[in-house]
């Protein structure tokens, strides 16, 4: 009966050794400049409650060119993700704190929590299974993790919400809030050979717009996370335009990468030469989203919390 038992538990133990303990999903880094607007909040509760992603962590990010930036952004940034990760209780999930400035050069890391966190993860990756990295803001984070350590470049893939770009005509135009904020650091992306380098452009996703009147419905006078996004939308004042004084609208830019990630069905992406100016390589382009679905996939999911 021993001898039995035995062989018994080495085959039980033999099953477990061999089951696959990893977790599930697509493994992913958010690097936002949340305090900037109100459309990174929203993104983030997006990505926070995704069964298909495996969120590996939250990094804050700068954003220093706003007029009404502080001087350190990246606390800012910061204290709104970790009032979003305790209002959805999900203290599980890390949140590094990035670089409070730019890249001073391109030969320069601007080491932080951050881009420890991005090189260490991506050290847990392969090309053929790569960390996903996904940019709301300024590269800086990014961009410092690969001046750290360029052996990561291959077990990255790099997802971009950044300039804008005429398919038709290949011109890319960097004047955009985002790439203005770090424009050291988003030519140095787009110049790394062998990075995987996909890109959301403000052309592209300035067509995911928001209506209030939609975001009060679904939102408005439920509590915590809900009536936060809600607050955040109130409260923050629109310096780079006066339409809309009563901000009706707004431009949901980082939901439309987010929920490209989720649902690339809903997308068209294209290969495009990179800017003259840049080291000759291909990267996608987004070219095409399909603006409906993306909101009402949005929704859907928000009314799973």
């Amino acid at each position: 009966m021993s001898q039995r038992i035995f062989v018994l538990l080495a085959f039980l133990c033999f099953l477990g050794c061999n089951t696959d303990t990893k977790p599930k999903g697509l493994p992913i880094i958010i690097d936002a400049d949340t305090a900037n607007e109100v459309d990174d909040l929203f993104a983030l509760v997006r990505a926070i409650e995704e069964p298909s992603f495996n969120l590996l962590g939250i990094t804050s990010a700068q954003f220093h060119t706003s007029p009404l930036a502080s001087d350190n952004t990246v606390l800012e940034s910061q204290k709104i993700n970790e009032d979003i990760i305790r209002l959805m209780d999900r203290a599980d999930i890390p949140l590094p704190m990035g670089s409070k400035d730019p890249l001073r050069s391109v030969t320069e890391s601007q080491r932080s929590e951050a881009s420890d966190f991005i090189v260490k993860y991506a050290h847990d990756h392969t090309p053929d299974d790569p960390l996903h990295v996904v940019i709301l803001g300024s590269c800086t984070n990014v961009a410092s993790a690969i001046l750290q350590d360029p052996s990561i470049i291959p077990n990255l893939s790099v997802h971009y919400l950044g300039f804008w770009h005429e398919p038709a005509t290949n011109v890319y135009n960097k004047k955009e809030f985002n790439s203005g904020n770090d424009t050291l650091a988003v030519n140095f992306l787009l110049d790394v050979e062998g990075l995987a380098f996909d890109v959301m452009t403000a052309t592209t996703s300035q067509h995911l717009v928001f209506k209030k009147e939609v975001v009060d419905k679904n939102l408005k006078g439920k509590g915590g996370i809900f009536d936060y996004l809600v607050d955040r939308w109130d409260a923050y004042e629109r310096w780079w335009t006066k339409e809309d004084p009563e901000k009706l609208e707004w431009i949901m830019w980082d939901v439309a990468i987010v929920e490209a990630l989720i649902h690339p069905e809903l997308t068209t992406k294209e290969l495009f030469s990179t800017p003259p100016e840049n080291t000759q390589r291909e990267i996608g382009v987004f070219t095409k989203i399909d603006v409906p679905q993306m909101e009402l996939n949005f929704w859907d999911s928000l009314s799973n919390l």
